[in-house]
């Protein structure tokens, strides 16, 4: 400090704001491309997305997991309270089957959605409350279930977790396949199967797939399904703002 200057002053608030937004726009963009990508999306290709450099990215969220967990907690939570809503329902096998569309309808949103439901993500803390809230839930339904005899009573709650999480996988290629709404016909099929011997079977909802359509959604599943690069070739892009 030079004679005559006063004291140093902290950064002016401006600084602070542009933090903040850089922020949003980040998860905005992460949001976008997970949705797109999926949750392997190149990191690089977010930062670009909105604006911003890897330096910056790094800064607010320094592991995939701190980014996933902004991107999609409010979205989590909702199936949380999709639970608790079905845990109230005075007919179990009602409230099981509206909870498992409320899963399902948040399964097809995008492919994001879809990868962290579907397996396992370690260190999101939202992503491990919501999978102790739903198998809780799914326990405490079929229970219930079980007792009214409207379930099969050999189901466990480990054959239905499987069983959902092998069937969500299949939601977006459906979705690209056959329309947004074609998970609901194999949702409605698997449901059927849980049914108690005493209920009589109910028609399936939407139309079976077509052979050029099931192979649409096989490719769709694979490995070698094509992902958008957003103009990247997924290299790093060094420096940014703060």
């Amino acid at each position: 400090m030079t004679v005559g200057e006063g004291p140093e002053t902290p950064a002016p608030p401006r600084l602070r704001r542009d933090a903040r937004r850089n922020r949003e726009r980040l998860v905005e963009a992460a949001h976008a491309v997970f949705a797109e990508q999926g949750l392997e999306a190149p990191l690089d290709v977010i930062a670009r997305r909105a604006g911003v450099g890897n330096a910056t990215l790094y800064r607010h969220f320094p592991t995939r997991a701190a980014l996933v967990d902004a991107v999609f907690r409010d979205q989590l939570t909702g199936t949380m309270e999709a639970g608790e809503r079905a845990r109230r329902a005075p007919d179990a096998w009602a409230g099981l089957a509206g909870y498992l569309d409320a899963v399902f309808a948040t399964l097809a949103a995008d492919r994001g959605t879809n990868d962290l439901m579907t397996t396992r993500l370690p260190d999101v803390e939202t992503l491990g409350a919501v999978h102790a809230h739903n198998r809780e839930t799914v326990d405490v339904l079929l229970e219930r279930a079980r007792a009214q005899g409207s379930v099969r009573a050999d189901v466990t709650t480990e054959d239905l977790l499987f069983a959902l999480a092998a069937l969500g996988r299949a939601v977006p290629p459906l979705a690209v396949a056959a329309g947004p709404d074609a998970w609901r016909r194999p949702l409605a099929l698997f449901l059927e199967g849980l049914r108690g011997t005493g209920t009589a079977p109910r028609p399936l909802p939407g139309r079976p797939l077509g052979e050029e359509e099931l192979g649409r959604v096989l490719g769709e599943m694979g490995p070698h399904r094509v992902r958008p690069t957003d103009g990247s070739t997924g290299g790093a892009a060094a420096g940014g703002t703060a």
